[in-house]
């Protein structure tokens, strides 16, 4: 790298000045320029019969534009195909590439590095909400510029590392849906004929009460919406308690936010809970593993019948007001089929849990690998 010459961007770059002042009554595609390089994708259409600027262009394929607000956030990007002809108001600026200097892969791949926001951080002009980019700071910015031949190398590279990571991606994504499809086939079979029970006999509502120490730590949980498990929120000692009531909880725990459980904040304690605490919030229900297994009992809540259930004991009609009912919870009939069945259920549960946090190992380390190919070709 250190062989390459830096260059301006005015090099490479032309600022594109062709503007027009009236808009037809129709509808144009609007771009988003994504913050830290990652990207440019379609916004929300606008009449041009309702927009009030005067000054305006329509971009090109293949364009970099630029976000005079948030480039110094890394909001600058490559328009894609889809972004031809796409309106852009004064608050965005647009370079053509000279591609006989540099070719546009090269540029792109700079540009999802999130090369130039340090640059552009420091140039931006204005109130901290309001620091502009200008053109002309824009293209006084440098770049690291090898030969053609050898930007060509590494685009290949790059455009090569960036398709196998795709396809790792999707037969991930492909074998996960394969595995959620598998669980509910399963899940359909093993309640066919099973007797039906209200939860407050299979897994009632417990309350285990703690007697606040001042001296001790307490981890706080909390329940993520959409099913996305169980969060520890904080850990803090006694005496920040000391105003809340909190309780227990244990693993294997159904865990309801009675204020989000509509919105699917149900979640089931694992090991790394055992011994946490909720506050007042969290409905903590305690199954009786004689008769039914917390796992399957979980997973009904996260069926289209399950959950509608749970939405009939939240009345209520803004967010705010919708509040799961522990009563209306207790009653609610819950599908109860052979302990041995649930059993095998559950095991089939914890298979397709190892693959999905095995993908997810593998998804952390595709996201840092591509940062650092870019960190070894543009830091």
């Amino acid at each position: 790298m250190t062989k390459w010459p830096k260059v301006a961007l005015e090099q490479v770059l032309i600022q594109d000045k062709s503007y027009i002042n009236t808009l037809e009554p129709r509808s144009y595609k609007k771009l988003s320029v994504k913050l830290y390089g990652k990207g440019v994708i379609l916004d929300t259409p606008v009449n041009g019969a309702d927009v009030r600027m005067t000054k305006h262009q329509l971009a090109k394929a293949g364009q970099v534009i630029l976000s005079e607000i948030w480039g110094k956030k890394g909001a600058v990007g490559i328009v894609p195909a889809i972004g031809e002809g796409a309106l852009c108001t004064s608050h965005f600026f647009l370079f053509d590439i000279d591609e006989s200097k540099a070719i546009r892969g090269y540029i792109q791949w700079l540009l999802y590095g999130n090369y130039l926001e340090s640059q552009l951080n420091v140039v931006a002009k204005g109130t901290t909400g309001y620091a502009a980019v200008r053109p002309s700071y824009f293209l006084a910015a440098t770049i690291p510029l090898p030969s053609l031949h050898e930007q060509h190398a590494i685009v290949t590279q790059l455009d090569t590392v960036f398709k196998k990571m795709r396809q790792v991606e999707t037969q991930m994504d492909e074998i996960e849906a394969d595995a959620d499809r598998l669980l509910a086939i399963c899940f359909r079979e093993a309640i066919k004929g099973a007797e039906w029970r209200p939860m407050a006999k299979v897994s009632p509502l417990v309350r285990r009460e703690v007697t606040i120490n001042h001296d001790e730590i307490y981890t706080e949980i909390g329940v993520r919406s959409f099913y996305k498990g169980i969060f520890h929120r904080r850990s803090l000692s006694g005496t920040d308690y000391s105003w809340q009531n909190l309780f227990r909880v244990n693993t294997g725990d159904i865990i309801f936010s009675n204020i989000m459980a509509w919105e699917q904040a149900i979640g089931l304690a694992g090991e790394n809970e055992n011994y946490c605490v909720g506050n007042h919030r969290m409905l903590t229900c305690e199954t009786n593993t004689d008769e039914a297994r917390p796992g399957f009992l979980w997973y009904y809540f996260t069926t289209d019948d399950g959950f509608s259930k749970i939405l009939s004991a939240s009345p209520g009609t803004a967010a705010r007001n919708k509040t799961l009912k522990a009563d209306s919870l207790m009653a609610i009939e819950v599908p109860v089929p052979k302990l041995a069945q649930q059993k095998a259920f559950e095991r089939l549960q914890e298979k397709v849990v190892a693959i999905k946090a095995k993908h997810a190992e593998t998804r952390k380390a595709l996201k840092a690998l591509l940062p650092s190919l870019l960190e070894k070709h543009f830091a």
